[in-house]
C-alpha cells in the first residue's frame, strides 16, 4: 500500500474548522512538520480537503 509524507506548508489561519480539523486528525499541528500517512480511502478524502495547505510526496 502507498504511503504520502505530507508537509503542512501554508498556515491554518484563515481556514474552515472542518479544515483545521482535517489537519489535526493527520497530525499536523504546526508548521513545516512532516507526517507519513498510508493510503486510505479516509485519509485521501482528508488529503484531498487541504490540498492547497499542504505539500504531499508519495514514498515509495
Amino acid at each position: 500500500m502507498a504511503k504520502y509524507n505530507i508537509t503542512l506548508v501554508r498556515s491554518k489561519n484563515g481556514a474552515t474548522k472542518r479544515q483545521i480539523a482535517n489537519l489535526t486528525s493527520l497530525g499536523l499541528h504546526k508548521m513545516h512538520q512532516t507526517v507519513t500517512v498510508e493510503s486510505t480511502p479516509v485519509s485521501e478524502g482528508m488529503i484531498e480537503k487541504v490540498r492547497h495547505l499542504v505539500e504531499i510526496v508519495e514514498v515509495k
